[in-house]
């Protein structure tokens, strides 16, 4: 029988989403706030032999999906390094990427070569003025590195685009079209009120049903499918091969199907986005404990799970912001 993480409400744990660094080179305002530099310090950050290692005994415990996010992780100096070391893993089946793709020209050849298959890469405009007002960066680096991902061999590319009331909700249509001329799935997602960030950006918020019902006029959209371990909804536009996925955390939220945890750059657990709930690991790993005490502390962390999200509840519950959480 293969060992496996169960939270107190009978949800199995077998995806684990790693943030590498908290550090990023575009603002997103939903995200990161201009001028934001209270960034984790080096020292606090787990080196790659302590992330190795937690990601191990994860495995051991029966998570098979890892994903590495940030911030952007393609900042985090030698991340192929990890990135080679954890794909070699024996339990770990599926090894994944977030990323903002303004890297992705550099990288993807040498990211698909240690073990990456697919990656989601976020996309909220493909106006230049817009994203740049999203971002502050430019979306021709985004756009080179999402071809020379599609070159290198990723699949699936996911496209992840945050729909935002009165900035880029009239562009849906045009990313549809983006996604299924250059064979992408595209996945919406809702604002979250992550922090002051996500909470100023609520005036923004635009439910993804609504998206759905528009999209259902111009496109006949039948069920879909898609391998993975995250929360979208998916449906496929008929005639092609485009899914988009429905990521609806305020609207219609997935709570009593979480199948993940996430790991801060700093070893910080963190069992429920919407929650403050944590747990260091940091202190432990460094003060010398065994396999089979990280074991029991990653045992313990997950027994504090909530059953769900209070972001309808309690918007302003979260304080830290999503770049500091991981992605």
């Amino acid at each position: 029988m293969n060992p496996s993480l169960t939270d107190p409400f009978g949800r199995n744990i077998e995806y684990v989403r790693l943030s590498v660094t908290d550090r990023c080179d575009l603002r997103c305002f939903y995200c990161m706030p201009e001028g934001f530099k209270d960034f984790e310090e080096p020292d606090h950050w787990l080196t790659f032999d302590e992330i190795e290692r937690v990601i191990r005994v994860f495995s051991e415990l029966g998570v098979r999906r890892v994903r590495l996010t940030g911030g952007e992780p393609l900042v985090r100096k030698n991340i192929l390094d990890l990135a080679h070391s954890l794909s070699a893993l024996p339990g770990v089946d599926d090894l994944s990427l977030s990323t903002n793709a303004t890297r992705m020209d550099k990288y993807a050849t040498e990211l698909y070569q240690s073990g990456i298959k697919r990656i989601n890469a976020s996309l909220d405009s493909l106006n230049p003025d817009t994203f740049k007002q999203i971002t502050k960066g430019k979306l021709d680096k985004v756009i080179n590195g999402l071809m020379a991902a599609k070159a290198a061999g990723f699949n699936p590319i996911k496209i992840n685009m945050v729909v935002m009331k009165g900035i880029n909700d009239h562009e849906v249509e045009d990313m549809v079209e983006f996604c299924i001329e250059h064979d992408f799935t595209l996945r919406f997602i809702e604002t979250m009120p992550m922090g002051d960030t996500g909470r100023n950006a609520s005036d923004q918020f635009i439910s993804l049903q609504t998206i759905e019902q528009r999209l259902g006029q111009r496109y006949e959209l039948i069920p879909g499918m898609m391998p993975g371990g995250g929360p979208a909804r998916y449906v496929q536009v008929a005639g092609s091969e485009l899914r988009i996925g429905f990521i609806t955390p305020i609207s219609q939220h997935f709570c009593e199907t979480c199948n993940r945890v996430r790991l801060s750059v700093d070893g910080t657990l963190y069992m429920c986005l919407g929650q403050d709930d944590k747990y260091e690991l940091r202190p432990h790993l460094r003060a010398g404990i065994t396999d089979d005490e990280l074991r029991q502390h990653i045992i313990n962390a997950i027994s504090t799970k909530p059953s769900h999200h209070e972001f309808n509840e309690k918007p302003g519950q979260v304080v830290r912001f999503m770049s500091m959480t991981g992605g």
